[in-house]
């Protein structure tokens, strides 16, 4: 059942009013002001893509929930235990309802993004992961078609999502639509974003990312009257790491250390304007929505960096659920939907969310049957796009047949992928601005897929 429209604004601006009651109210608003202005001058306006990755590989299963009875009583089956109860499930009601009569249900965990499907501002996309080249299950299990090497181990099938090549790539897909797009941003070291560490999905070619805290950009040289007795003292130490050498590799160091010195200088001041506490909407004690946090506080000051293309990377783990999965994947779904739905509606109070697209992605999928606590590595999965631009109200990609030993399994409920990460990825680069030729450069398999279905069609 649809949400009127009268009825979801006014349950936004319910959440919206902690805007009011927070102290810092006031520069907020007068920042997402500043945004607005911002964006409507420049031409091509600004735009963001936030990879939110589920470290581990999310269950399937347990995320998106057959619904319809036929598939429901094949999901019951074989998840057994790990089943969750059809009574405590609300199918979505898309706008275009899915061949055979498939339904699905989000997780009750997942409730506040399933609200947000409702808006239309988030779409799931199923059975979505790591291919060379589309591929049946014959193909699979005559060995006559490539797949991603190394299937089902989590550092080579999470280095694939983000880069198409197993671990020890060189770049990320993510970094490489930072190569095309860094050129335009006015402060280039800023192009990719990470806020939880180095990831390769935002190492591009040339473009190099930048980590920030969920406090800020990280001092290189701290603060400098505790930790070398003066400014002074500081300032000599700034101008040792910075000075030209005629050594090769000292003079690149010194080049790396003054990029990274001018970049903290340029990113604390921009920040000073847009403090933490002005963002109320995120919930506290949660790891995801702290990094979402620190994403739209760099949003909120994108125009004054003089940037109009920006790639974010924020995770989360634990998601490697080979037992109590009952107990903690709700824990964890919770927290990712909490996260995602107070970053939403920060966009939208900001009055950017069209610019702004995020993502989910993970190792892999899991397997459906239960191992009698949880499941095992597996292959395809579930995934979810959320923002202003997105076609929500519908489900992307085909429904899986549900079950073990079905066309679309390789043992115990592993599904073969039939939407790509390629043809995933290739929907959000065009978005944001890739052009059809250098969708090849991005991601160097998609020329593997026909060209009609490079664009999925969700943005």
């Amino acid at each position: 059942m649809h949400i009127h429209h009268d009825e979801s604004r006014r349950a936004f601006l319910r959440r919206a009013a902690l805007l009011g009651m927070a102290g810092t109210a006031a520069p907020f608003v007068n920042t997402l002001g500043a945004i607005g202005e911002a964006a409507a001058a420049t031409g091509s306006g600004y735009k963001a893509l936030v990879c939110v990755f589920l470290h581990g590989g999310n269950d399937y299963g347990n995320t998106l929930i057959p619904y319809d009875q036929g598939s429901y009583a094949a999901y019951a089956q074989t998840r057994a235990a790990l089943a969750l109860s059809r009574d405590t499930l609300s199918p979505l009601v898309p706008d275009v309802a899915l061949a055979g009569g498939r339904q699905y249900a989000m997780a009750p965990s997942l409730a506040p993004l399933a609200d947000l499907f409702a808006r239309g501002a988030v779409a799931p996309v199923m059975n979505v992961g790591t291919l060379v080249q589309p591929i049946t299950k014959a193909q699979y299990n005559a060995r006559s078609a490539p797949v991603p090497p190394k299937l089902f181990s989590h550092n080579d099938q999470s280095s694939y999502f983000q880069a198409s090549s197993p671990e020890g790539a060189q770049s990320g897909w993510g970094g490489r639509i930072g190569d095309l797009m860094q050129a335009g941003n006015g402060g280039s070291a800023l192009t990719c974003i990470n806020t939880t560490g180095n990831a390769i999905y935002l190492t591009g070619r040339q473009a190099v990312q930048y980590a920030v805290g969920t406090g800020g950009p990280v001092a290189l040289l701290g603060n400098s009257k505790t930790m070398y007795g003066s400014s002074t003292a500081a300032a000599t130490l700034r101008e040792l790491m910075t000075k030209s050498n005629a050594a090769l590799l000292a003079n690149e160091h010194a080049r790396v250390s003054k990029r990274a010195l001018d970049t903290y200088a340029q990113v604390s001041a921009a920040l000073a304007g847009a403090p933490a506490g002005n963002f109320p909407l995120f919930p506290s004690g949660n790891s995801l929505a702290d990094q979402l946090r620190m994403v739209a506080r760099m949003i909120s000051v994108s125009s004054e960096l003089g940037l109009s293309r920006q790639v974010f990377f924020v995770g989360m783990g634990g998601f490697d659920l080979h037992d109590n999965l009952l107990t903690q994947h709700p824990v964890l779904m919770g927290r990712v939907a909490a996260a995602m739905r107070a970053f939403y509606d920060t966009t939208v109070a900001m009055g950017v969310a069209d610019k702004v697209t995020s993502f989910t992605a993970s190792d892999f999928g899991r397997t459906l049957t239960s191992n009698g606590d949880g499941s095992d590595h597996g292959w395809g999965g579930m995934h979810f796009v959320m923002g202003g631009a997105v076609k929500g109200r519908r489900l992307y990609g085909r429904a899986p047949d549900v079950g073990a030993n079905t066309n679309d399994d390789v043992g115990q409920g592993r599904l073969i992928p039939t939407t790509s990460v390629d043809q995933y990825a290739a929907t959000m680069a065009t978005w944001f601005g890739v052009s059809a030729s250098d969708l090849r450069t991005v991601l160097p398999n998609i020329g593997n897929y026909d060209a009609s279905t490079w664009n999925l069609g969700f943005l």
